[in-house]
């Protein structure tokens, strides 16, 4: 763990360095507390005046084979003499670990060698599975030891151990770190157990799954992808996973019964064959619904039928082949209308319909003009860190030419992060525009907030790229730190005019 009190080390200066042994903070060499002064200019200002009870310091952070990295944190009190007591939590560990995860997943995933790119797992499990509440140690031990970064293109290697979806290539993603984590550990994934997974996709799913059960049997619909994952994973040496290309809608009846099946990509409704492969007992967890609206069930089959056992807002790419065709192909629409924008409608207490992948967010009762009923509520203490909501909407760039976004929004102590951070380390509203290959095209943003202040009305205009096909609309603190409230979110044409038949 991190020590808590430094002690001066330098005549006319206090200069103080703190090991990590073990715990979670693998990866971290020092953090080294520099002059503590009452307003820091530069890590070679001024020295501790004499007689100060409080004060700043800038802590350097040192990463394996990283540059350093400074960051300007209080210190509970100086002692005579120059010694600084740091507190273990609110000052000294949250914001500098947000640094290292910011910096792990930045810097150190672009390295090539084999300690570097653990140093980044270990720092994706910590800040993006672990501290979300995935507890399952085999679930845990597993992230940290598939690589990632040999799953993505070469281009995104630079972003494997970021907590974000990634294109692979053929209008299809990579999950996010967390999401992966989160269904196989929804899974109860068992030694024993044979498991079927519909959408190979780059196939890091699973190899992580390999890691926990007997065998694990997996199909992928777009034969580039299929053909690409077999060859990783054979690289890999993953030797209990059996790739096939096919159409997953139909399952692998050959192989069945399967103890569990995991399903990576969205029907709108569970394929009847996938519920007469799946044994009596057997759990399942599968995103349904419709484009932009779905909801990740996981079901257990009792007496030939499944029963729900929970359901969480997602976003998956759309099950194509039998499961299009079902559906009755592509959505039209120009503009798929953002939902539950009022956070009204609830799939259960304290849990909004439509929003997903909630971090640190939560419903509050309450809205502008003393309104009752529910608001986004987006608290953070740990600059670096995230807490937000995400919807994804559909939009066609040759269709809509401009968009307005309004929401009322309220803001308490909110401060800046570090500017790396994803969203810029401020408390905004971002729409993020993706075209048909998944790839983000640019991303348009209302706000930044910052200080304290009431419910009050925001809007935006927002210029749509001709390339995009879709969008995702984040909101909250994207690495700020203080409490954001956020309520009636619409986005909608800015006109008629702005809504064409082509482009």
């Amino acid at each position: 763990m991190i020590g808590c009190c430094t002690a001066c080390m330098r005549r006319e200066g206090c200069i103080g360095a703190i090991r990590c042994r073990g715990g979670g903070l693998r990866g971290l060499e020092r953090i080294v507390l520099v002059r503590p002064q009452t307003k820091p200019r530069s890590p070679d200002d001024s020295v501790c005046p004499a007689g100060v009870k409080r004060a700043l310091v800038w802590a350097t952070i040192h990463l394996p084979g990283g540059e350093p990295f400074r960051y300007i944190v209080p210190v509970a009190r100086v002692e005579p003499g120059g010694a600084c007591m740091v507190p273990q939590t609110e000052f000294i560990i949250r914001p500098l670990l947000a640094c290292m995860l910011l910096l792990a997943a930045t810097r150190t995933a672009s390295a090539q060698s084999p300690r570097e790119y653990a140093a980044a797992r270990n720092w994706m499990v910590e800040s993006s599975v672990a501290a979300a509440g995935v507890k399952q140690p085999v679930v845990l031990a597993a992230m940290r030891t598939v690589p990632r970064h040999e799953f993505v293109p070469a281009a995104m290697q630079p972003y494997a151990y970021r907590d974000a979806a990634l294109p692979i290539g053929e209008q299809q993603t990579i999950s996010p770190p967390f999401i992966v984590a989160w269904m196989t550990e929804q899974l109860d994934p068992q030694p024993t157990d044979r498991v079927l997974e519909i959408g190979t996709g780059s196939g890091y799913q699973a190899a992580v799954l390999s890691q926990l059960v007997a065998d694990v049997y997996t199909i992928e619909i777009q034969e580039p992808l299929a053909e690409r994952a077999r060859q990783t994973i054979e690289r890999l040496g993953y030797d209990n996973v059996h790739p096939r290309f096919g159409d997953g809608f139909a399952g692998w009846a050959e192989h069945a019964p399967f103890d569990k099946i995991i399903v990576t990509c969205s029907p709108e409704k569970v394929p009847a064959p996938l519920v007469e492969q799946l044994r009596e007992g057997g759990r399942i967890i599968i995103p349904v619904g419709e484009r932009y609206q779905q909801d990740l069930c996981v079901l257990t089959k009792r007496d030939g039928r499944l029963v729900v056992e929970s359901r969480e807002p997602t976003y998956f790419v759309p099950m194509t082949g039998r499961a299009e065709a079902l559906r009755g192909g592509q959505d039209g629409r120009p503009l798929t209308p953002l939902a539950n924008g009022d956070f009204e409608e609830l799939l259960a207490p304290g849990k909004p319909s439509a929003w997903y992948y909630l971090r640190q967010a939560k419903l509050a009762s309450g809205g502008p003009n003393g309104a009752d009923g529910h608001y986004l509520l987006a608290e953070c203490e740990a600059a670096g860190t995230r807490s937000h909501a995400m919807q994804s909407f559909g939009v066609d760039g040759r269709r809509v030419r401009k968009l307005i976004v309004t929401a009322w929004v309220k803001a308490d102590g909110i401060r800046p992060g570090p500017p790396q951070s994803a969203g810029g380390g401020e408390a905004r509203l971002i729409v993020s525009f993706f075209d048909e290959q998944r790839r983000v095209v640019a991303e348009q943003a209302l706000g930044p907030w910052r200080g304290s202040f009431d419910w009050r009305p925001q809007t935006g205009h927002l210029t749509v790229p001709r390339e995009a096909r879709g969008a995702t609309v984040s909101v909250g603190l994207l690495g700020a730190t203080g409490t954001l409230g956020c309520d009636r979110i619409v986005i909608r044409p800015a006109d008629t005019a702005s809504v064409a038949g082509k482009r």
